[in-house]
Parts: C-alpha cells; structure tokens; sequence
C-alpha cells in the first residue's frame, strides 16, 4: 500500500493573493462571539432590510411554474429585457440583446473582464481607497493594480491630474466606482467627463464603470460614466446588480452592458466555468427591475437617518475625522490621532488593523481597517444595521476612544 502524500503543491498564480487583513477581525469576533460577549458587526456590506415581498413572490412563482432548469448563459431573454429596460429608465444608456449579460454577482462579470482582457505586465488604474477585492482579482490574471491615492482635498476621488500622473503605455482599464466603497465619493458629470478627456489619448484603455450603489445616495445626482460620456461607449462596461439596490446579497444576480466584443468574450467565459446564473434568481430580479421602485426613496431616508446620527456621534471624538458622504452606506474615519495612544491593557497602537482590534475587544464593534482598501489609518463602518444598533455601535467606539491614554 502506497502511503506517500499527493505533492500539496498551489498554482504559482495564488502567491500573488494577498491574505485578507479583514482575517484577523473575522476571527477575533468569532472568538468573542464565541465567549458570550455582545459583538455589533458593522462590517458586512449589506443592507438589514428583507428582500421586497413582490421580489420574493416573483421568485415562488417561478419555481412553481417550473423555470429550475438551465438557461441561456447570460441570462433569460426576459431578464436581458429587464436589464436594456433598466439602463434606459434610469441612465439614459441603449443596449441591444447582445450588449447585456447577467451572472453569479457583479463580482463575477468584474473578474471576468479582467480575465478577457488583461495580459501579464498590463496595468489597472484603481482609486483609493477601493473595494478590497479589485486589486487580488486583477493580479490573478498576471496583471498589476496601480491605485492611486487622492490628497486630502480631493473627496475620496481621482482628479485629471492625478489621472494622468497613473497613466502609462501599459494601462488597459480605469476603474471607477461610484458611489464608492469605502468613502461614499460620489462623481459628478462634470468630473466624468474631465476624467474621459485624459483618456483620450490612450485608445486602449477601457473604462469599467461599478455602479452597484447607484440608487442609495442621499446628497447630489448619481450619473454613470457611460451617461456623462457616451462618445466612449464602445469602451465602456457599465456594472450594475440587485444585491445593493433590493436588499438581495445572497441571490447573486449582476449585469452588465457593454460593447458586443466584450460582452461575447464574458460569455464565453462563464460558459466555461458557472454556466448560467440561477434561473429562480433571474426570476426574482426581473420582478426588482420591473416591479415598483418607491422603497428605494424609503430606505434612502432610513440610511440617511443612520448616517447623520452616526456622523453626530462619532464626531463627539476629538480623536476621529470623518466627512459627510453623499452615497453608499459607509463612513471611512480618520483614526491618525489614535494612533500612539495607548490601551487599558498596555497595548500601543500602530496601525488601523490595531484600532480595529481595539474597538472589537474594546467596544464589542466590528468595523474593517482601512489598509483593506489601501488607504491608512482609516476604519470602515456600514450603517446597514438596526438603527439602535448603529447609535449604541458609535457610542461605545467614542467612549473606547476616550479610555485611551
């Protein structure tokens, strides 16, 4: 009997994964949840609310009318539909059939393009801080993120400048997201279309826009990048999904438009790996795209509700630093002056992943350093949870600051 061990050997493509800095946080609030202590998690990027009755009964009906099987790769004729529908009534875009695909999540048509387009030694303008899992996917393909960081005046986003400063002969997509996880920038037309002009002059670079926040913004007029800028359509892939809007994380729907070149290559893609998107998912999305969309106005007024009390709150720190964001449902704070200070326990702190640590043995509140989303000394905290649980989540960070020598 052969006892040897098969060789434990991991594609060399995985050494370029960096382990999450979330990790630690995950796992020490497991621990503590663990123990019997009361842990407030303000560090899932998902909304509290339940899905929308009329969605979840578009879902039953579905199921009953016996749509469980397969369907076409990009999704349902209906739900392609839906989609060109939606793109028209809210961003004035048009798409044909072909022009549209549905998948497994936003997050999949994301890694996706990056897989059809990126070769080893090309480049990924990201703006910092970002969404932590664009810079991992886009060294998967071989490729190398390049994020740029905004000055302190600059909101959160990148400038003509700044954009021409990251610009090299080896650049292949700009990636914008807006509203913007984690700072909430919100982009303005004008800002869009000073952005496309740098571009001009680098006729390979494409332009992926990741609108998943686009209706959750209480200050200002959300555009997408395609609307501000339609002379560059044909380098354009707008990304958009349910999880955020509806209330639908866990039914892992996402679209996108785009030019039939790219769109083509996705499916070709996805044929060869998920196939189809879940066809009772499909269902249940087209119910959210076509069914009625007042709740969006009425959840908005909730976050904003959340947000300004949580805003108030943490500003009774002199310790912390955080600007008003217009969209998404985040506060990325300024903990710098935390920073040296030291704990009840003796700890010193030097780094935002050790204030993390700190709120959560501390406080008993999950929030995620910003050196998740290459920008320090910052934390991230999603108000998408009770609103009791936001007020009393802020109140213990504030008098955690406060026990701080």
């Amino acid at each position: 009997m052969n006892s040897a061990h098969p060789e434990r050997k991991l594609a060399s493509r995985l050494a370029s994964v960096t382990p999450s800095v979330t990790l630690v946080i995950s796992q020490l609030a497991r621990r503590l949840a663990a123990e019997g202590r009361d842990i407030i998690n303000m560090s899932s990027g998902e909304l509290d609310f339940d899905t929308p009755q009329h969605i979840q009964d578009g879902a039953v009906v579905a199921m009953q009318a016996g749509q469980t099987r397969y369907t076409d790769v990009g999704g349902t004729a209906e739900l392609k539909a839906a989609i060109i529908k939606k793109f028209k009534r809210d961003n004035q875009l048009d798409y044909s059939a072909k022009q549209i695909i549905a998948s497994t999540g936003a997050k999949q048509i994301i890694f996706n393009a990056f897989l059809a387009t990126l070769d080893a030694g090309d480049e990924v303008i990201l703006n910092a801080p970002y969404w932590v899992s664009y810079p991992d996917m886009i060294r998967l393909t071989g490729a190398e993120p390049v994020a740029v960081v905004p000055a302190a005046d600059e909101g959160f986003k990148l400038t003509p400048a700044s954009l021409a400063a990251a610009l090299t002969p080896n650049t292949r997509w700009l990636l914008l997201n807006s509203p913007g996880n984690p700072s909430g920038a919100l982009y303005s037309a004008e800002e869009l279309q000073a952005l496309a002009a740098v571009l001009a002059d680098f006729p390979r670079v494409l332009v992926m826009s990741d609108d998943i926040y686009e209706h959750i913004v209480y200050e200002g007029q959300f555009v997408s990048f395609g609307t501000a800028v339609p002379a560059m359509a044909d380098r354009t892939l707008t990304i958009n999904g349910v999880s955020k809007t509806y209330a639908m994380t866990g039914w892992r729907l996402g679209f996108a438009g785009g030019p039939e070149w790219l769109i083509s290559a996705l499916a070709m893609l996805q044929s060869q790996s998920t196939s189809c998107p879940n066809a009772i998912a499909q269902a249940a999305a087209i119910a959210a795209l076509e069914g009625p969309q007042n709740l969006l106005a009425e959840w908005c007024d909730r976050l904003r509700t959340r947000r300004d009390s949580a805003l108030a709150i943490l500003r009774e720190s002199p310790d912390l630093w955080v600007e008003t964001p217009p969209s998404a449902f985040y506060l990325f704070v300024g903990c710098e002056k935390l920073l040296g200070k030291t704990t009840p326990a003796g700890k010193t702190l030097g780094s935002d992943l050790d204030v993390a640590e700190y709120f959560l043995e501390q406080a008993g509140v999950a929030v995620v350093p910003g050196t998740a989303f290459g920008m320090a000394p910052y934390f991230r905290l999603a108000y998408s949870i009770a609103d009791e649980d936001v007020d009393r989540a802020c109140e213990l960070m504030v008098k955690a600051c406060g026990e701080l020598v």
